[in-house]
């Protein structure tokens, strides 16, 4: 399984560099690059963050020698390297929107999940902007050149304005506290015993993650673009 996460985060990193050097549609190639690699794991906290370091890696290495040369080629690495942290946010976005309808429709169909289940789901989500801006800090400072520059402004920039995955949280995390609620009061007197869920809960989310969400979150948003 190590291997295979393995596998999977260098995959993930190379191909974010070719695209990157490419140049071409970066925000949204980066964004589909890496929903495909969350939506294909068991979801925690730690394994999101390989996939985030990934695509901060890759993206980082594939402006590299175009940040080397003229002034022109120099700006168009700094958008393709801002255009992938805005597609990287958008994806991080798009789980947690995942996350959300996931339960709604469980709950539609009366699929029980318990209150404990639903608490652990929603501590790793809470988590997740954190991580985001933590990540690309931690990336910035490892870099120390002028990929780390852009990616410590971009972490500024987030910390003050917000992010597209912190504005989706907002809506998420209410979703789940009502619901964690609801199954509260559900249990009380019932002795549900429903451990085996919460992984269940886990391969909904990440089997939603790719499914019908393209709409629901949109890159363009104005303060994506550090506007």
């Amino acid at each position: 399984m190590q291997n295979e996460t393995s596998n999977d985060t260098s995959t993930l990193e190379a191909e974010v560099r070719k695209t990157v050097e490419q140049g071409q549609d970066v925000q949204e190639r980066v964004r589909q690059l890496t929903l495909r690699v969350i939506s294909s794991r068991s979801l925690d906290i730690q394994s999101v963050r390989q996939a985030v370091s990934a695509v901060l890696r890759g993206a980082q290495a594939g402006v590299q020698k175009e940040l080397q040369q003229s002034s022109a080629q120099s700006k168009v690495a700094r958008d393709s390297l801002k255009q992938a942290v805005t597609g990287l946010d958008v994806a991080l976005a798009q789980f947690a929107e995942a996350a959300k309808l996931t339960v709604e429709e469980a709950a539609g169909r009366a699929q029980k999940y318990s209150s404990e289940d639903l608490k652990r789901a929603r501590a790793d989500l809470a988590n997740l902007e954190t991580m985001f801006v933590e990540t690309l800090q931690s990336s910035a400072s490892a870099a120390k050149n002028a990929a780390g520059e852009i990616l410590h402004d971009l972490a500024a920039h987030t910390r003050t304005h917000g992010s597209a995955v912190g504005r989706q949280l907002k809506e998420t995390l209410s979703v789940f506290a009502r619901h964690i609620g609801a199954a509260g009061r559900a249990q009380v007197g019932v002795g549900l015993h429903l451990a085996q869920n919460t992984a269940d809960l886990m391969r909904q989310i990440a089997a939603g993650v790719l499914t019908g969400l393209a709409d629901h979150i949109k890159p363009g948003h104005p303060k994506d673009k550090g506007e």
